[in-house]
């Protein structure tokens, strides 16, 4: 990554015109050929950018006729349009180039696979003498996260999500028909477990005879005391 900071001017043209008056700014160069544009403010978001694939091409001011008080100019051409991200330098303030190496990407905490673990290791949240079959219970149309048995030995089928909408619902509601065509396990009922749980959701939830919960994610892996909280 090249780290750029200079006294410039910037100029989008293309599908549409924008324009940055002259200011100091930090000029990111990537190796996947994006250049973004950004301030000292305005949070993460950069003030104007070019996405890759694209190209940049450097004009010096004694190979060409820029502005006056221009030193450089940098062109980002698209190649994929004919849109361009005119930068012209005034002043080189700092520059430096950096090997960051192949990033591993993000790992985020909370997924559903954590909420998976979680509850299977707790699985008396779902209610007193709830029992663990098994995660990941196999079936035709897909694996059902959980498959546990409550007090009175009935199968319940549990969906989980971090976000709980309509379509989880839906889903769980698909697994319950065919779970239901097995002698073995039937009937069985469904509960729909998530970290937050849309309103509409819950309406089809309840159309459908299915309860839904709750989890509290830093609770469950233990980070947090709810039952010393005032509010």
């Amino acid at each position: 990554m090249r780290l750029v900071i200079a006294k410039c001017s910037v100029d989008y043209v293309g599908r549409l015109k924008a324009h940055l008056p002259l200011a100091v700014r930090l000029l990111l160069v990537k190796a996947d050929g994006s250049v973004l544009v950004h301030s000292d403010g305005g949070s993460y978001k950069p003030l104007n950018w070019m996405s890759p694939p694209a190209t940049l091409r450097t004009v010096a001011a004694a190979d060409s006729e820029l502005e006056e008080g221009v030193v450089e100019q940098w062109i980002v051409q698209s190649t994929k349009q004919d849109d361009k991200l005119i930068i012209n330098i005034y002043e080189h303030v700092h520059e430096s180039s950096h090997d960051l190496g192949t990033d591993p990407g993000l790992i985020k905490d909370g997924v559903e696979a954590d909420l998976q673990r979680l509850l299977a290791a707790q699985i008396e949240l779902l209610g007193s003498g709830f029992t663990l079959v098994r995660r990941e219970y196999f079936t035709a149309i897909g694996p059902v996260d959980i498959l546990a048995r409550d007090a009175n030995g009935a199968a319940v089928a549990i969906e989980l999500k971090r976000r709980g909408d309509i379509d989880g619902v839906e889903q769980l509601t698909r697994y319950l028909e065919l779970l239901n065509r097995d002698p073995l396990l039937a009937p069985v009922r469904g509960i729909f477990a998530a970290q937050q749980i849309k309103p509409q959701a819950r309406v089809l939830a309840a159309d459908r005879g299915i309860e839904c919960l709750t989890l509290d994610y830093d609770t469950m892996r233990g980070v947090d005391d709810s039952a010393s909280r005032l509010f």
